[in-house]
């Protein structure tokens, strides 16, 4: 059977960043179109140039990509020429091979916010893409409010989408502007549009994630007929966010129908860097990943009940609904109270320990996780201690360093402004090779603020770690997560730590205690030498 074409159209770039706390930089916007392009979206949405400086510089030094790049903008102003709007001129001074307008296709919008009549609004719309497609360009209306007005005014929303498409729009889009439609209205709504003439081939689908369906939504258009689907990576978008495309081209690719009736431009072996492409764009970002996320997070495939992970071990499609590997991901069987022999002896094997089934150390490893996780522990999340912690039951622990004593100091003073101020200091004390080394530092970065006794020591830690200074230079802390897990005074903290590398490797670390210096301390330790024994590669006795 000949696959139809599906056309993927991405606009993180540009409604991507209308979420709150977004905001690109001009090389960032480069490096992220640069990304969308390798995974083989149809268009990149690059901004809205003339709006923000950011934009306007983009559009000067965007890359070249095989995608369309295209430019944002509205239709042109009432009682103006397309041809004499400054707006609209500088949309088309981007230069870009395809050019995308947003009209209103609602009368109540129409009447309210643009203050004219539906017959100047239709005019207006026309006359834009006549312009656009005059000077040569492909076009694209965004139908603002669309779905809404249809509900409202159906006559007049398809009046609009007809004047677009007869004007020589290569692509009319149906907006859920504010992301209430539902997958059902959406489906009977396209349907509708399709049997008023405008082909499927010309019809596209934008939806915003407000009832938690834009994915939802955007299949129900396709399965309508629509043929262009737009969304951002990671569902980047103002208020809940866009359609996500890391959700949505997964389906398209691997999921019945979709698999075998549509072709995009995305190959399956493209779609094994999307799990990175995702958590790029978080780092860009100075973003957590969000663990939970289909397909791209770090939970999608973790097992933790003991009796799913014993199935796993026999056949992992008993748990998993594609093999993560296809989308750059990896299965975890993370450790916790309610881990059984099956769960534990797998997890050992991708840390590289093997134990035999019957070993003793099992049973004593497992009640020790029991037991340290009664105490405030929690492995399921920091599985690099987990990985520590069985080493060292199974006496397969390497001997780096041995920290003999640390301080932390926490002043409170006034500077020379005569403005209260405060400065954390730590001395760490280690012994390396029979050798003690003493390390001070301050918690005060560049800007002259302090960042807390956790920074202090976690730099007097890294200070001088004699022959293994070099393999954890580039260590970095992303991440640093505190809960109290009892109440009170009889309470304990546990700290939860993620550290990153420059060969791309991100591990959690977990420390537990009444004093949050010392469970944060404890995780520091941790994240060390789990780096220290990938970087060394080889196997010690302690």
């Amino acid at each position: 059977m000949t696959k139809q074409r599906l056309y993927l159209y991405d606009t993180t770039l540009r409604d991507g960043q209308q979420t709150q706390g977004v905001q690109f930089s001009t090389v960032e916007k480069i490096q992220i179109a640069e990304m969308l392009d390798q995974l083989g979206l149809d268009y990149i949405e690059g901004g809205w140039p003339g709006a923000n400086p950011t934009d306007s510089a983009f559009f000067d030094e965007a890359p070249k990509t095989r995608a369309m790049m295209t430019a944002f903008g509205m239709t042109k102003r009432a009682g103006r020429s397309a041809e004499n709007d400054d707006v609209l001129a500088q949309v088309m001074q981007a230069g870009t091979g395809a050019v995308c307008l947003v009209g209103k296709s609602s009368a109540f919008h129409v009447s309210d916010a643009l203050g004219i009549t539906k017959a100047e609004n239709t005019a207006n719309i026309a006359a834009s893409f006549s312009h656009i497609v005059g000077e040569g360009r492909e076009a694209l209306f965004d139908a603002e409010h669309f779905f809404d007005g249809y509900k409202a005014d159906p006559d007049y929303a398809l009046e609009i989408l007809h004047a677009a498409i007869e004007a020589g729009a290569r692509w009319v889009v149906l907006c859920d502007t504010n992301g209430g439609t539902l997958p059902a209205e959406i489906s009977e709504i396209t349907k509708a549009v399709i049997a008023s003439g405008i082909k499927g081939e010309n019809l596209g689908i934008h939806t915003h994630d407000d009832t938690a369906n834009a994915v939802a939504c955007s299949l129900a258009a396709i399965d309508a007929g629509a043929r262009q689907v737009q969304g951002t990576l990671n569902g980047l978008g103002e208020r809940c966010g866009n359609a996500n495309l890391t959700t949505l081209i997964p389906i398209l690719l691997l999921k019945e129908p979709y698999a075998s009736k549509f072709e995009t431009g995305v190959t399956l072996e493209a779609l094994k860097s999307l799990k990175q492409m995702s958590h790029k764009l978080d780092d860009i970002l100075n973003r957590v990943p969000l663990r939970q996320a289909p397909f791209v997070g770090s939970s999608a495939f973790a097992h933790k009940a003991g009796l799913h992970a014993s199935a796993i071990l026999k056949n992992p499609s008993t748990y998993e609904h594609i093999e993560p590997e296809i989308v750059g991901n990896e299965r975890v069987i993370p450790m916790s109270n309610q881990a059984g022999q099956s769960n534990l002896r797998r997890r050992l094997s991708e840390a590289g320990l093997s134990v035999e089934k019957g070993d003793p150390a099992l049973g004593y490893l497992l009640d020790e996780i029991k037991e340290r996780e009664a105490l405030g522990y929690s492995y399921d999340t920091a599985q690099a201690s987990f990985e520590l912690l069985a080493r060292r039951a199974l006496n397969q622990l390497p001997n780096f360093f041995e920290v003999k004593r640390y301080k932390v100091t926490v002043e409170r003073r006034k500077n020379k402004y005569d403005k209260m101020v405060s400065l954390s200091e730590a001395v760490v004390v280690v012994k390396i090779d029979g050798e003690k080394k003493l390390s001070v530092s301050e918690s005060m970065d560049d800007t002259g603020s302090d960042r807390g006794p956790v920074n202090a020591l976690s730099k007097a830690l890294a200070k001088d770690l004699g022959q293994y200074q070099e393999m954890i230079d580039d260590m970095r802390l992303v991440d640093f997560k505190v809960r109290i897990n009892q109440s009170g005074t009889e309470a304990v903290t546990r700290v939860i730590i993620d550290s990153v590398d420059s060969k791309g490797n991100r591990w959690s670390t977990v420390g537990a205690s009444a004093n949050i210096v010392d469970a944060s301390f404890e995780a520091l330790i941790d994240a060390i030498q789990w780096k220290l024994i990938r970087d060394t590669g080889e196997k010690f006795t302690k």
